[in-house]
């Protein structure tokens, strides 16, 4: 016996508990690489055991089996997240309570309770993403859910499940148009929650702090951070030697980690006001618009450099004095702004001054002979012909020389660094990624007593063809240097461009080994292919991104500027949701008085003469034929009912007839003339 028919001979109980057990796994798998492994193995196991249960027909668990793993799951989140309220304890307990509730199915109750698990859980997916993949996932969940609703109120005998998906599709279309207007018109609320967090290591991306040298390997990560919009009539971009997209700065060094520098009282009002000191730009400015994807961080990404802040719907924005943008709370969601930057700039001091000696501090005990290779390169005749004059640019370019022209080489594997980092980068390894590069070449010039610091961000991206936007990557994440110089100020010095110029010029990426997977995949499809194939689906997942999770309050304010508001606000948008729900269920009830007016009206013509003779004592079943009636009519009235009986007997011939439309209007107008019988 195959499957199929080992499936088609189970009982209706046992066949609707195995597909709602698949459309419950359906609806927790998304969580699964956010829940707990012993909450997914847990969960896994309980609807294993159901499956079985109804698959062989056994008797469910006594509530004293299933307190056991009810106090094993509540155990486990508390030990797991220390708490049981919150999102991710909230989300463990809800998903082990509906996979114990499974177990306790037994009636209508406990399905009805399943339902409303299996919904509440299936929101839970977006409390974690709200990509276009879920969003498609949830909505086969939702119909899997309103299936298994729709078939669980169906009468008894074995009535198929594509009737109750036909059922539950047709709902779901219905409903349509009332979710799209609640969402394009009930008033947007800020989040209710963002959880910040670094889980960026071992990974390329940005991080809050940058530590050198304890990763082994780094994965390129090829998922989205941003997308750019270039104002310009083709959406070209500047050279990609110009696209670096600013992001945390780094000044202070304990030897193993960098950290930005603690800002000093007035600062971020300063910067608030928009007042970042010597600031001086050139040329142009370039105009763009960039949707930046959640990080979890209060950073901007915005092109090296930017003077007047970027508007950001519902947040505030101000410049710290690093040119760092900031935002007044984490990003937590996908966020679309508009600014200008002018890839030609200076900025800092252009006279020595004390706040630049932290930008030359170096901890102690840490890397000797990068110290000694400096002292070295300050008593070179060569690189200080002249000690009165300032050679700062002679001993930065030296360093760049020996970069170029060492054997360095720029990798992802260049195994776990030691304690003295700049040390084994410039004498031993002679290899790293950018994080090494940067930190070894700012360290060798604090030694040389120029002040230099990190700045990291996003550097490059590829123009997607599809849409003509210009797609930033985790895996364009880059670091580089900024160093002081007199006159000037705060120069960028990218040391990584001198080891790998392609890196930064000609816009060559490392590629991380591709695993079994992707070679057998890359067998079958050409990489052109598969090329377009992902420019397209992220155009698509861009426009998910712009029109549905980037639809903010002022974009519903603006749809109500096209509807011919002047100054709409939250009130506005509330009185026309109210508008439209009147007018839906207006619509609706008109709907139901059509659809009544299209039963049968021969049926209603014989229920009105069914319940006309009830008044008069003689209550008939409802299946009783006009024949039939009649003849009870005259049996108990007699000659005086005789015209009832006629129009009854009359009423049954019009039912066969071939068009009975002319004659049930005459028998509708004689039943109001006719005498019936009285009680």
């Amino acid at each position: 016996m195959t499957l199929r028919q080992t499936l088609h001979a189970l009982p209706r109980d046992a066949r609707d508990t195995l597909f709602l057990l698949v459309v419950i796994a359906w609806v927790i798998a998304p969580q699964v690489n956010v829940l707990p492994v012993w909450a997914s193995l847990l969960a896994a196991g309980l609807m294993l055991w159901r499956g079985w249960l109804a698959f062989k027909g056994r008797p469910l668990p006594t509530r004293w089996v299933l307190a056991v793993p009810l106090v094993i799951a509540v155990a486990g989140t508390l030990y797991t997240h220390r708490t049981i309220l919150g999102r991710d304890a909230g989300v463990t307990l809800i998903v082990m309570l509906l996979a114990l509730k499974m177990l306790e199915l037994r009636a209508r109750r406990d399905a009805l309770v399943v339902f409303f698990l299996g919904f509440f859980t299936m929101l839970s997916n977006f409390f974690f993403s709200q990509s276009l993949f879920t969003a498609a996932a949830m909505l086969v969940a939702l119909l899997g859910l309103l299936t298994a609703l729709v078939n669980a109120h169906m009468p008894v005998g074995r009535p198929p499940l594509s009737q109750a998906l036909r059922t539950a599709g047709t709902m779901a279309l219905l409903g349509a148009p009332i979710m799209a207007a609640l969402f394009m018109l009930f008033p947007r609320m800020a989040p209710l929650w963002g959880m910040p967090s670094d889980t960026m290591s071992g990974r390329s991306g940005l991080s809050g702090v940058m530590k050198v040298g304890n990763i082994a390997e780094l994965a390129l990560d090829d998922t989205v951070a941003m997308r750019v919009r270039f104002d310009t009539p083709d959406g070209a971009a500047p050279p990609q030697s110009d696209l670096y997209f600013r992001g945390p700065v780094f000044g202070t060094f304990d030897g193993v980690e960098w950290h930005p520098v603690s800002p000093r009282p007035g600062d971020y009002s300063q910067a608030r006001a928009n007042t970042v000191a010597n600031l001086r730009v050139q040329g142009q400015p370039v105009r763009y618009e960039v949707t930046l994807e959640p990080h979890q961080r209060p950073w901007l990404l915005l092109l090296d450099a930017a003077v007047d802040k970027p508007a950001v719907a519902g947040m505030e924005t101000f410049m710290t004095q690093d040119l760092q943008w900031l935002t007044t709370r984490a990003v937590t969601d996908v966020v679309r702004y508009k600014a200008e930057s002018y890839t030609q700039f200076a900025h800092g001091p252009s006279t020595p001054n004390a706040a630049l000696r932290i930008y030359t501090e170096l901890p102690t005990g840490f890397n000797p002979r990068t110290l000694a290779l400096a002292q070295q390169m300050r008593n070179d005749p060569a690189l200080n012909p002249n000690p009165a004059q300032d050679n700062t640019e002679a001993l930065v370019n030296a360093a760049l020389t020996r970069l170029r022209t060492g054997g360095y080489v720029y990798t992802l594997e260049p195994g776990v660094y030691g304690q003295h980092t700049a040390d084994e980068f410039w004498f031993d390894r002679k290899e790293g990624f950018c994080e090494h590069i940067s930190s070894a070449f700012v360290v060798l010039m604090r030694a040389l007593d120029i002040p230099a610091r990190i700045v990291t961000g996003y550097q490059g991206g590829d123009r997607n063809p599809v849409d003509k936007l210009w797609t930033v990557r985790q895996s364009d994440a880059h670091a580089w240097a900024e160093v002081w110089l007199s006159g000037r100020g705060w120069v960028r010095v990218d040391p990584t461009g001198a080891v790998s110029p392609g890196r930064t010029g000609a816009f060559q990426r490392l590629r991380a080994p591709q695993g079994a997977f992707a070679t057998a995949m890359g067998t079958v499809i050409s990489p052109g292919l598969a090329q377009n194939l992902r420019a397209v689906w992220e155009a698509v997942n861009n426009s998910w991104n712009q029109w549905v999770l980037n639809y903010t309050q002022s974009r519903q304010l603006d749809l109500l500027k096209s509807l011919g508001f002047e100054s709409p606000s939250w009130q506005d948008l509330t009185m026309v949701l109210g508008i439209l729900i009147v007018v839906a269920a207006l619509g609706g009830m008109g709907w139901s008085l059509w659809e009544r007016s299209q039963h049968d009206p021969w049926l209603r013509l014989l229920a009105r003469a069914r319940q006309r003779l009830a008044r008069a004592g003689m209550v008939l079943p409802d299946t009783l034929p006009p024949r039939a009636m009649a003849e009870r009519v005259q049996a108990q009235f007699g000659a005086p009912a005789a015209a009832v009986a006629d129009w009854l007997l009359r009423l049954e011939r019009v039912r066969y007839a071939p068009h009975p439309e002319a004659a049930l209007g005459d028998l509708r107008r004689e039943f109001r003339s006719i005498a019936w019988p009285k009680q």
